[in-house]
């Protein structure tokens, strides 16, 4: 019996699980065909990978993305397939290009993710030849997919498509009978074709790029409590998912989103929330989260948050970051596109007591904990600064207020001021009690979006280290095995899709790991430009040494820091349609 490829001496992980074990794999027509003790006949067999001392696990699942533009001029995603990611999702946090036009798109995806929105408004216009879920999904297929795809449909997306995305942005304005029964449609037709549900988003520091709309926040937040239920209970019916971000400021968005998944008197919702984090701002909601959601599925929900388990560090050019939208001061500068205009807003002494408040500010739940004590300055034309704080500037400048040390150098030096700061997920033992609660799940890397201001491509081999390294320690908090199932074969299973798994008949999407590479090179940052966005440097990972080998449909894509010629060139990965196995 012959293979296309034999993967041989490696520690076996199966994604389920079970025990860890030396086994050899036999790889036959993109499936996994033999699991086998004893060494394989390597007669024809023209591809044999020695993976003695490594580990062989399924390709991991990153379940939150914003690689909905990127995949369609560049559908290789090769800096998630480069550390042994598999499957992506598309369509999170209300945002997909299924039905909004080019335009629409822009403002959509714009200024929330932090992507051009003239390089939005190009790709979706250039790109786009569909009209319906079902096209969708055909279009995709029809690109040479590096990994493979799974995705949701956006609420924002839809409402747009029905409403136009004035109408959609107006509190006053509710969708007609037949716009909600659009929705009801789209939606639907996208279950049909596979889609593992709707994403959803309550979150009101999200705001729109463009000129029509500008500012306004997206349009699943104007949704009332009616719309939202009617898209919910489709989703009930077709145990599909909603995977949304609540409003963290309003104790009744959380509520409500939270309690919707619960099943008394009806099916359960599968609901995936934004997000599980030990915030700085607020050290207390690490100790609610988990109890939350164990309270939940005690009582008949199907309820999991999302979560970042790598430290949440992010960088800034300037003022040009999304935290800034969550206060007042901050997103009246992040509204002016015009520079000159946003440089005479931050000089004025008006403004400036205004953000000293909204800074000063001690009471209220907030992502950012406005500390520009902890804020480093990373890049600067005046190197004196470089390594200092900004509240450090301001005592070396005769004990100027923080926040006027930081407007002073971003009107003065603009996006070539460089920053950073961590928000959340800063101490390791909390990272270790999420990382294996059960009413977590491992994803949120944005990867797509955000380009200038963070990279977690590698998460889940940040996190394989974590586990890794304490059990080594003596102090294990979690079997390696279990840790790679967090990663694949839990998340595949949950959704309903193919994937995940490395057993006898199952797709042969599976990475390679030298887990003596699983050292501090992952937690590196350095920047490649993007060809599409006019080689916009983005963030990214480089841990070459680390991931020896990925294979997605049993074929190689990716190896040492190089990909292969099929990646990005045929299409290696699929359109993975949930609830076919």
């Amino acid at each position: 019996m012959s293979y296309d490829t034999i993967i041989k001496g490696g520690r076996w992980f199966d994604g389920a699980g079970s025990t860890s074990a030396i086994r050899h794999l036999g790889i036959r027509d993109g499936r996994v065909a033999a699991v086998s003790v004893e060494p394989l006949d390597e007669e024809g067999c023209a591809n044999v990978v020695d993976a003695v001392g490594k580990w062989v696990l399924p390709g991991m699942i990153d379940i939150h993305t914003h690689y909905d533009i990127e995949v369609l001029q560049t559908p290789s995603l090769s800096e998630s397939v480069r550390h042994g990611i598999t499957t992506v999702f598309l369509g999170s946090c209300s945002l997909s290009t299924v039905h909004v036009g080019a335009t629409d798109a822009g403002d959509l995806f714009g200024r929330v993710e932090a992507i051009p929105r003239r390089h939005v408004i190009d790709t979706v216009g250039e790109s786009k030849t569909w009209s319906s879920a079902r096209e969708y999904v055909a279009a995709l297929e029809a690109l040479p997919l590096g990994p493979n795809i799974a995705a949701f449909l956006g609420h924002s997306d839809v409402r747009s498509a029905e409403m136009g995305l004035e109408r959609a942005t107006r509190k006053d304005v509710r969708p007609t009978a037949a716009e909600l029964a659009g929705m009801e449609t789209k939606l639907t037709e996208a279950l049909d074709a596979g889609f593992v549900g709707m994403s959803a988003q309550q979150l009101l520091f999200d705001k729109l790029d463009g000129e029509t709309c500008r500012s306004r926040t997206l349009p699943s937040t104007y949704a009332k409590a009616s719309e939202r239920r009617r898209l919910n209970a489709i989703l009930r019916r077709r145990r599909r998912v909603l995977q949304a971000g609540p409003d963290i400021t309003s104790p009744r968005s959380v509520g409500a989103m939270t309690l919707s998944s619960l099943g008394i008197f009806r099916k359960p919702l599968k609901t995936s929330l934004l997000s599980a984090a030990d915030i700085k701002a607020s050290p207390f909601l690490i100790h609610i989260l988990g109890p939350i959601a164990r309270l939940l599925n005690r009582f008949g929900g199907d309820f999991r948050w999302q979560h970042l388990p790598v430290p949440f560090e992010v960088y800034a050019d300037g003022i040009d970051l999304v935290i800034f939208e969550e206060f007042g001061s901050g997103a009246a500068a992040l509204h002016l596109a015009d520079q000159v205009e946003r440089n005479a807003l931050m000089r004025d002494e008006g403004y400036r007591r205004r953000f000293r408040k909204d800074y000063d500010a001690e009471f209220g739940l907030r992502v950012w904990h406005r500390d520009f004590f902890d804020a480093e300055i990373v890049a600067c034309p005046d190197d004196r600064v470089i390594g200092k704080t900004f509240g450090q500037v301001g005592l070396d400048r005769d004990g100027l207020h923080a926040v006027d040390a930081f407007l002073d150098l971003v009107v003065e030096y603009g996006t070539k001021l460089r920053w950073r700061t961590t928000i959340s997920n800063h101490r390791p033992e909390y990272l270790e009690k999420l990382g294996s609660d059960p009413g977590v799940q491992l994803g949120f890397s944005d990867a797509g979006a955000h380009l200038r201001n963070m990279a977690f491509y590698n998460f889940g081999l940040r996190f394989l280290r974590r586990v890794h390294r304490a059990e080594s320690a003596g102090r294990p908090f979690m079997t390696l095995e279990r840790a790679v199932h967090r990663l694949t074969g839990e998340l595949a299973d949950w959704y309903g899709l193919d994937a995940g798994h490395l057993r006898t008949g199952d797709r042969a999407d599976l990475v390679i790991i030298d887990p003596a590479h699983l050292d501090e090179t992952l937690d590196a940052y350095t920047e490649s430009p993007v060809a599409q966005f006019d080689n916009m440097p983005r963030m990214v990972n480089r841990n070459d040494d680390t991931v020896s080998a990925v294979f997605i449909g049993g074929e190689y894509v990716f190896g040492n820091g190089t990909a292969a010629p099929a990646l990005g060139t045929r299409r290696t990965g699929k359109f993975l349609r949930s609830g076919q196995r």
